[in-house]
């Protein structure tokens, strides 16, 4: 089945883990074998060859260069100068994926609809470019406000203000904190340009404050829930209610993390704590049920996005397994309407909308 994936950290993997992403799979990985220098070294399941095997033919694919202060103990860039720079060398990543046939910017209606009908024409995918859309996890990088202008020209439609700890815009992940002028400055201009809040990793404070000043197009690109895993990265369910009635779409995640509770980093294993892809259709079938309907759930894995499958389901080998889920959905009785929805036709008709 034809499927979109909202959230993949494709240039991050091509650059900071210097992975070409037009091998296999296996051949990524076999070129890692004794490497020690990242946890996830030989154990990646995302290539642009994986993704037309598991007929992915669109994902939101990310910059993300993050500042930090001299008191933030977070990886990250010295000053938004250097995080700017970090994210123009990923946009060039891209570019020269374009330049050789592997992928396709969408940007646009036009855009779009001409892709999605080259991706379902009942051709072999072998040789069809993986498509699009640009988006930013974080929005340190933005020396000033107005840099979002200049990465809109060069096809940004998407921004995450947020990403972890405490941001320039907005605090993420394990911080707190509410919007200051800068981040609503920020959402202003965004909503001008009709550029897509993605409120993933948005801490409590900040996703009200962003619901409140934004008046846009929102979803949340990989989220899970809060009933289920008890974490502040995680949505409650007055959180998923509240996105619901801005027409939201919520990308199911599979860092196994946010998918089981007492997960530890480099001890635990999905083999241990019983992670499956049933697990994330348990997250999945919670949302539907605070939505009332499986409008407002998609996919949005974020595998790869600095961990492997050490810790993602333990029955993915790569990411072309998410062709699994839909028969995961059939037996928990959800319609055809509702998995065509759920594996692409939720996002398409989001962004139908933004961008019509």
């Amino acid at each position: 089945m034809f499927t979109i994936d909202a959230h993949l950290d494709l240039s991050m993997n091509a650059l900071e883990w210097n992975r070409d992403l037009r091998k296999t799979v296996t051949e990524i990985n076999q070129r890692e074998v004794g490497f020690t220098d990242k946890p996830d070294r030989g154990k990646a399941t995302v290539s642009l060859p994986e993704l037309r095997k598991g007929n992915i033919g669109l994902v939101v694919a990310t910059q993300i260069g993050r500042y930090v202060a001299p008191d933030n103990y977070l990886p990250g860039w010295h000053s938004p100068e250097q995080a700017w720079a970090q994210t123009q060398g990923q946009v060039s990543w891209y570019k020269a994926m374009e330049d050789d046939d592997e992928m396709v910017q969408v940007n646009d209606l036009q855009s779009l609809e001409k892709h999605v009908a080259l991706w379902n024409d009942g051709r072999p995918n072998e040789k069809k470019p993986v498509g699009y859309i640009l988006s930013l996890e974080g929005a340190d990088s933005f020396v000033t406000v107005g840099h979002l202008e200049r990465a809109y020209n060069y096809g940004l439609r998407a921004v995450g203000p947020a990403h972890y700890g405490p941001g320039r815009y907005a605090n993420g992940t394990d911080a707190t904190g509410h919007l200051g002028p800068k981040g609503v400055e920020l959402l202003k201009e965004m909503e001008r340009l009709n550029i897509i809040l993605d409120a993933t990793h948005l801490c409590d404070d900040a996703f009200w404050d962003a619901l409140d000043n934004f008046n846009g197009n929102i979803w949340a690109s990989h989220n899970l829930c809060r009933a289920l895993v008890s974490h502040n990265r995680q949505y409650s369910d007055e959180m998923i209610k509240a996105l619901v009635e801005r027409g939201a779409v919520i990308g199911a995640a599979l860092d196994a993390w946010m998918m089981v509770p007492n997960w530890v980093r480099g001890v635990s294993t999905p083999e241990g704590m019983n992670c499956n892809l049933e697990v994330m259709v348990n997250h999945i079938d919670h949302i539907c049920q605070v939505a009332g309907d499986a409008l407002h759930v998609g996919m949005g894995t974020d595998l790869d996005g600095a961990f492997g499958r050490e810790q993602c389901p333990y029955d993915l080998e790569t990411i072309a397994d998410l062709q699994k889920v839909p028969s995961l959905l059939k037996k928990r009785g959800y319609s055809d309407i509702d998995i065509e929805n759920m594996m692409h036709g939720n996002w398409l008709r989001f962004l139908r909308n933004a961008w019509k």
